[in-house]
């Protein structure tokens, strides 16, 4: 492995961090982001950041409808 590729985020870290933000991430922004498919997307945010990890996360429509994922505030404060 080499130095640029040690300091490149992976897939999770890169999903953590979007489902960190505000607004949340849709799931083909977490598609995007990671080349999975949606059932692998979908699979990722139940096994490994609501089991796994721990997080609350919420699903809500935004107002054009799209769903969008993200974790609750108070969880975030508490995994740094």
């Amino acid at each position: 492995m080499t130095k640029s590729q040690s300091k490149q985020p992976n897939k999770a870290s890169r999903i953590i961090k979007l489902l960190n933000r505000t607004n949340g991430a849709s799931l083909e922004e977490l598609m995007k982001v990671s080349s999975w498919q949606q059932h692998s997307v979908r699979g990722f945010l139940s096994g490994t950041v609501k089991k796994k990890l721990g997080h609350q996360l919420s699903s809500q429509p935004d107002r054009n409808g799209v769903r969008r994922y993200r974790i609750e505030p108070d969880q975030v404060e508490a995994a740094e």
